[in-house]
């Protein structure tokens, strides 16, 4: 049992004459840290500004259906084609994109109501390396079209 803990003991002075290898534990934990941290927020900020494109999305598909409402009504009565209200359509996309405190483009082509939304999403973790926003576009178009009765 001596010779063992002499054994040790000679080994760790043998070690220590070597060289000093203090401190050198803490800088590959500190960057192995950093790198972790990175990849947190690579991960929880890619998975909000996913979720911010379909949120995105959805906000431009439900503004072009609401342009799309923007019906010309008296020659819908009168059983003309369906003909949209182009100033009112794109409006009221642009309202509705409005009221979910994004921003977009809208316009009117024949029948179709095309919105362009951009997103704003606000990081979590990547803002500790200065991204504070991620941005987000999306496009949605809506037609008018007579039911069939």
């Amino acid at each position: 049992m001596k010779r063992r803990v002499r054994a040790c003991v000679t080994q760790v002075r043998v070690r220590l004459v070597a060289g000093d290898d203090r401190g050198q534990v803490t800088a590959f934990v500190v960057g192995v840290f950093a790198a972790l941290w990175l990849l947190a927020g690579i991960v929880v900020d890619g998975g909000l500004a996913l979720a911010g494109k379909a949120r995105a999305l959805d906000v431009a598909q439900e503004a072009a259906r609401t342009g799309a409402q923007q019906l010309d009504v008296g020659r819908l009565r009168r059983g003309d084609e369906v003909r949209l209200v182009r100033d009112k359509a794109a409006a009221a996309a642009r309202a509705y994109v409005a009221s979910t405190r994004d921003s977009a483009t809208a316009s009117v082509k024949g029948e179709a109501v095309t919105v362009h939304v951009t997103h704003h999403q606000r990081t979590q973790i990547l803002q500790l390396i200065g991204l504070r926003t991620l941005t987000v576009h999306a496009t949605g178009t809506a037609h008018a079209e007579r039911a069939a009765p």
